[in-house]
């Protein structure tokens, strides 16, 4: 006879290996700590983890073996912040832990002052910082207006996967929308691999199978790849064809957070990026988001 075992164990056991695939992505250098010449542990060391969380070190280690102990809100809310989670992961966490977030709008800690301001000091090179699920966690002005009028976008819609498939002016301003588009599902489906058990994730899927049959067709193909710098074409539409080189910087491991940046290949390029930034625009809205979306699931759509 095969025997069930309760809810609470099955999530005690996705509770500790969520913690533990946390740990192990971030680096000491991330979190302000000295790697040291005998670190064998990929990421952080528990020890490490419970020092900057404020918890005992056996405490921490009982949690990640899912051990039957109680978690207060308190605790989970400085686990967030010392393992950088975002706003999908930090929701996964209470969730996981079955606990109410105490403070559920947290900035997200990929995004600091300093990143935000270096964002700026960027322009006009368009640039923005992504997750590995493509949401645009803050941008720049040049990116603001170089695809789109992003500012006008909704928060919860800021991804590129979204608005490749669902936003007609994000489309128009692609000079190979489709070969873009292929591109973009095969990166996002080996992305994916690392994450098949993430809400936000499926979140992100689901939504987009049920908007966009050029997604379906896309994603049936199960094609993969990965990350790289590419040049591409994009027709502005307020400076016209632009031929800009997408280039990544990542801020942390390589399935992280990262920075991307949109640098001319040419001086016709370059020239066009800088009458762009000097256009007097429309007032623009609050082009930093502080959090990346926590995806919408299909029945909202």
């Amino acid at each position: 006879m095969t025997t069930v075992a309760p809810d609470s164990d099955v999530r005690r056991h996705e509770l500790a290996e969520f913690l533990r695939s946390r740990r192990e992505r971030i680096t000491p250098e991330q979190v302000g700590l000295v790697r040291g010449r005998r670190r064998r542990t990929p990421g952080l060391r528990r020890e490490e983890v419970a020092q900057l969380s404020a918890v005992g070190v056996t405490w921490y280690t009982w949690l990640e073996q899912a051990r039957e102990i109680q978690v207060s809100p308190q605790v989970l809310d400085a686990l967030a912040r010392a393992l950088l989670l975002d706003a999908s992961e930090r929701t996964h966490l209470f969730a996981l832990a079955g606990s109410l977030d105490p403070a559920p709008h947290t900035p997200c800690p990929s995004v600091t002052p300093a990143l935000r301001a270096m964002l700026d000091q960027l322009g006009p090179i368009p640039a923005c910082v992504q997750n590995s699920r493509y949401d645009i966690l803050a941008h720049n002005a040049a990116y603001g207006r170089l695809l789109c009028d992003l500012d006008a976008v909704a928060p919860e819609d800021r991804n590129c996967l979204w608005l490749a498939f669902t936003n007609a002016e994000w489309r128009a301003s692609m000079a190979d929308v489709a070969e873009v588009n292929r591109t973009i599902v095969a990166k996002f489906r080996a992305a994916m691999a690392e994450h098949l058990a993430e809400p936000a994730w499926k979140a992100l899927l689901a939504r987009l199978e049920a908007e966009s049959a050029e997604f379906r067709e896309l994603w049936a193909r199960h094609e993969v790849l990965g990350l790289g710098a590419k040049t591409k074409y994009i027709r502005n539409a307020h400076v016209g064809l632009l031929h800009l080189e997408h280039t990544n910087l990542w801020l942390g491991p390589a399935s992280g957070a990262r920075l991307v940046a949109m640098v001319p290949v040419d001086e016709e390029s370059r020239a066009g990026l800088e009458r762009l930034a000097g256009l007097e625009l429309p007032a623009r809205r609050v082009r930093e988001q502080q959090q990346p979306p926590a995806h919408r699931a299909p029945a909202a759509v």
